[in-house]
C-alpha cells in the first residue's frame, strides 16, 4: 500500500520567509490598487520564488498494514472463584477469542490478572492491562475487553489515563441479585496491654438490607468468649481481654445465610500483640549476701521493670525479743504487700529468705494461692534452705519442686546444662553452652535437693539438680539451688550468661509464649505454612493442618534442633488455618487478615461503567439466569465513531494503523521542473505586458 505527502524543507529561515511573504504581498496589494497591468502574473512569479524557497517534495511512503491490537483482560482474582463465575469466565473468554480473530487483521491478547492472595491490593485489572499492552504503541489498540464480575480495585479516574483511545467493554460475570453478608472491622487494634481489654468497633453488612439482628460470635485463640447480638448496619463495639503476651488471634464470625453467595467474608480475623505494662516484681531478700545486689542491679537496669524490694537486714541468729515492728526504720506496707495488693504483682522472688516469722503463715499462703491462680514465683535458695528454719519448711515449701536433703555442697563445680534443659527454651542455646565443658565460671555451693516434681534443666556438682522448673496449676515456680549466681555478674573467671539465663527464666514464669516447653507454632508466607512443635518429648507425631473450607492435611515434623521439629505444607486457600498434633492446637491466617478481594464479592456493572461508556465502550452481563452458561453480543469492526456499542453488539475500532517499509522523496520547486514553471511565468508576464504596450501605441 502506497501513501502519497507533500513535505516541507524551507532554504531560508522562517521569519525570512514571512517577511518576503508579506513584501510580495504588499507589492501585489499596490499594483493591484493602480491597476497596473500583470500584477496578477506578477503575484503568480512571485508565488512561485517563494514556493521554491520552501523547497516543497512529493513523498511517497510503502506501508505495510498492521494488525489491531484488541486485548481481552481476564480476571482472575479469588472473588471470581466463587459460584460459576470462573465456568462463565472460562466460556467467554473462548467464545470472544474466536469472534475477534474471525473478524480479521486482528491480534487478541488474552492479559490474565495475575492473582496473589498475600497481598491485599484487590483485584488491579487496568494495572495488569498497562503491563501486558506495554510494548503496544497506544494508536494501534483498537479496544479492550475485560471479563470480571466488577469489583475492580484500580480503576482509573478518567479515559485520559487510561493511555489509549479505543472502547472498554466490560463483561461481566455473575447473576442478577446475589445477596452477601459480611463483617467489615472499622477499628481494629494491632497492639494491646496484657490483662487489659481492647475494644473492637465493627459492622455486620447485608446487602439485601435485611433487618433481622444476627449474632456475633466471638472467639479468642480458638476458644468462644462472647456472643454479641448485632443489628443490621449498625457500629457495635466488642471488648476483648488479651490474656497473653505474643499473638492473640480474634475470630468475629456471623452465621451464614441460605443461598449466600459466600460464607468467607461472614468471618473477621485479626491478631492483637500483647504486650505487658511495667512488670511489676516483688523482691524478697532474706539474709543479707552478694546475690541481693545482682538482683537488685538487674531488675532496676531494666525501665520496664516496677520493683519493689522487701529486705530483712537482721540476721537470723540475731533474737533480742525486739518486737517485728520496731525493728523496720520505716512503716512498711506488708499487709497490703502481701495480702490486699499480692495479685498486682507479675512475679515475686525470694532471695536467700528463711522461715524467721518476719512474714506471718497467712501472708505465704496468700502466696500459695497466688501461685496456684496464675503467678510466678522464683526461690533462689542458699544454706539456709537445707536447714529446718528453711523456707521449704514454710508453707511455701509445697510449691518446692526439689526437697532438700539437708546437705550444702562446698566444692568448686561448673553449671551444666542437662539432657533435658539442651531442649528447653529456657537454656537451649546460652551463650558459651556449645563448648565442652560450657565457657562459664566456676561456682563454690549447692544446696543438695532431689527433684519430685518438674524438670531440671542445670546441674551442679556431681551432676545433681541445680535449676529446677515447675507447673503449680495454672501458675509456675522456678528453683535455683545456689547463691552463687553473682559470681557470673562478678565476672569471675570469665562470668557466665546470667542476664540471658535470668530474663528467659522471668519470660518462663510469666509465661511468654516464645518461652513455653511444650508448644505448636505456625507462621504463614505466601503460599506456604511452616509448622514448628517445641516439645521435651523424643517422639513427635504429625500434625493435622486444617484449611478454611475444612480440608485436611496431615505433615510430618523433622527434628530441626534439640526440642525443636519443623514441617513446611504448602496451602491454596486463603484465611484461618487451624493446626493439631492432638494436644496443642494454633491458629494462623494465610494472606490478608481481612482481605480486601473479599470485602466486596457481589459482581456489578456500575463500578465499570461510568469510565467504559466514557471510550463509547458498553457494560453488560454475560450470564444466564442460572449455571455458567454465557451470552455475548455480537462482535463487529468500526472506524472512528463516538459510541463503539449498542444492545446487542461491541465494536472495536480499526485503527489503520501501518509499518512504513520504503519512502521516495521528489523536489517539486528545484531542477527542471522548477526551472520551467518560473520561466514560464516570467515569459507569460513578459508577453502579456508587451501586447498592452503594442495595443496603446
Amino acid at each position: 500500500m502506497n501513501a502519497f505527502s507533500i513535505a516541507f524543507t524551507p532554504l531560508l529561515p522562517p521569519a525570512l520567509l514571512w517577511g518576503f511573504a508579506a513584501l510580495a504581498l504588499l507589492v501585489t496589494a499596490l499594483s493591484l490598487l493602480r491597476r497596473r497591468r500583470g500584477a496578477l502574473l506578477r503575484a503568480l512569479g512571485l508565488g512561485l520564488v517563494l514556493l521554491a524557497l520552501t523547497d516543497p517534495s512529493l513523498v511517497r511512503e510503502n506501508r505495510k498494514p498492521l494488525k489491531d491490537v484488541v486485548a481481552i483482560v481476564v480476571d482472575q482474582s479469588g472473588s471470581q472463584t466463587i459460584g460459576d463465575r470462573m465456568a462463565q469466565t472460562e466460556k467467554a473468554t473462548a467464545d470472544l477469542k474466536r469472534r475477534l480473530e474471525a473478524l480479521g487483521n486482528i491480534d487478541v491478547r488474552i492479559i490474565e490478572s495475575g492473582r496473589n492472595d498475600t497481598e491485599n491490593n484487590g483485584t488491579r485489572l487496568f494495572s495488569a492491562l498497562n503491563e501486558g499492552l506495554a510494548d503496544v504503541p497506544a494508536e494501534r489498540i483498537g479496544a479492550v475487553f475485560m471479563i470480571t464480575d466488577g469489583v475492580v480495585h484500580d480503576i482509573p479516574s478518567s479515559t485520559a489515563a487510561l493511555g489509549f483511545k479505543a472502547p472498554l467493554h466490560a463483561f461481566i460475570t455473575g447473576h442478577e441479585g446475589e445477596r452477601d453478608r459480611r463483617i467489615e472491622l472499622l477499628t481494629a487494634p494491632r497492639f494491646g496491654i496484657v490483662g487489659k481489654d481492647v475494644t473492637l468497633e465493627l459492622r455486620v453488612d447485608d446487602t439485601a438490607n435485611g433487618t433481622e439482628p444476627v449474632v456475633l460470635h466471638v472467639r479468642r485463640d480458638g476458644n468462644p468468649i462472647a456472643d454479641v447480638t448485632a443489628a443490621i448496619g449498625e457500629t457495635i463495639s466488642v471488648p476483648v481481654k488479651i490474656e497473653h503476651g505474643g499473638p492473640n488471634v480474634v475470630e468475629l464470625e456471623v452465621e451464614a445465610l441460605p443461598g449466600e453467595l459466600t460464607a468467607l467474608n461472614n468471618k473477621a480475623v485479626l491478631t492483637i500483640d500483647g504486650v505487658r505494662d511495667k512488670l511489676k516484681v516483688l523482691l524478697v531478700s532474706g539474709e543479707p549476701n552478694q546475690g541481693e545486689r545482682m538482683w537488685r542491679n538487674l531488675l532496676k537496669s531494666d525501665a520496664n521493670v516496677d520493683l519493689v524490694h522487701f529486705t530483712i537486714l537482721r540476721p537470723p541468729e540475731k533474737q533480742d525479743g525486739t518486737p517485728i515492728n520496731e525493728l523496720a526504720l520505716i512503716a512498711f506496707p506488708t499487709a497490703d504487700l502481701f495480702g490486699r495488693k499480692i495479685t498486682d504483682f507479675d512475679l515475686i522472688i525470694f532471695d536467700r529468705y528463711s522461715n524467721q516469722a518476719i512474714l506471718p503463715a497467712v501472708y505465704l499462703d496468700n502466696i500459695v494461692r497466688y501461685v496456684h491462680d496464675g503467678g510466678a514465683l522464683m526461690i533462689a535458695a542458699g544454706p539456709d534452705f537445707a536447714s529446718s528454719d528453711g523456707i521449704y519448711y514454710s508453707p511455701l515449701g509445697a510449691l518446692s519442686p526439689a526437697e532438700p536433703t539437708g546437705d550444702v555442697i562446698q566444692q568448686a563445680f561448673q553449671p551444666a546444662i542437662t539432657a533435658v534443659g539442651a531442649k528447653h527454651p529456657v537454656t537451649r542455646g546460652l551463650p558459651g553452652a556449645d563448648e565442652t565443658p560450657p565457657a562459664w565460671s566456676r561456682w563454690f555451693r549447692q544446696v543438695d535437693a532431689t527433684v519430685n516434681r518438674g524438670t531440671n534443666v542445670l546441674s551442679g556438682a556431681d551432676n545433681k539438680p541445680l535449676l529446677v522448673l515447675s507447673r503449680e496449676d495454672k501458675g509456675r515456680v522456678a528453683l535455683l539451688l545456689s547463691d552463687q549466681m553473682w559470681l557470673w555478674a562478678r565476672g569471675f573467671q570469665g562470668g557466665g550468661p546470667h542476664l540471658a539465663l535470668l530474663r528467659r527464666l522471668a519470660h518462663w514464669l510469666m509465661k511468654e509464649p516464645e518461652l513455653e516447653e511444650e508448644a505448636l507454632r505456625a507462621t504463614a508466607q505466601g503460599d506456604q505454612l511452616s509448622v514448628e512443635r517445641q516439645s521435651l518429648k523424643d517422639q513427635i507425631p504429625p500434625v493435622r493442618v486444617f484449611a478454611p473450607s475444612g480440608k485436611e492435611i496431615t505433615a510430618t515434623l523433622k527434628p530441626a534442633e534439640p526440642g525443636l521439629s519443623r514441617a513446611d505444607v504448602k496451602v491454596s486457600e486463603l484465611g484461618l488455618y487451624r493446626v493439631t498434633d492432638g494436644g496443642l492446637t494454633t491458629l494462623v491466617n494465610v494472606g490478608p487478615e481481612n482481605p480486601r478481594e473479599f470485602q466486596e464479592v457481589v459482581s456489578t456493572t456500575e463500578k465499570l461503567r461510568p469510565l467504559a461508556e466514557a471510550t463509547g465502550g458498553t457494560v453488560r452481563r454475560i450470564g444466564a439466569a442460572h449455571g455458567s452458561d454465557v451470552s455475548l453480543p455480537r462482535i463487529v469492526a468500526m472506524h472512528n465513531s463516538p459510541v463503539y456499542g449498542g444492545s446487542d453488539y461491541a465494536a472495536i475500532k480499526r485503527t489503520d494503523s501501518a509499518q512504513v517499509t520504503g519512502i521516495g522523496i521528489a523536489p517539486l520547486a528545484i531542477g527542471f521542473l522548477g526551472l520551467l514553471f518560473l520561466l514560464a511565468s516570467a515569459i507569460a508576464t513578459w508577453l502579456y505586458e508587451g501586447r498592452s504596450r503594442g495595443v496603446r501605441a
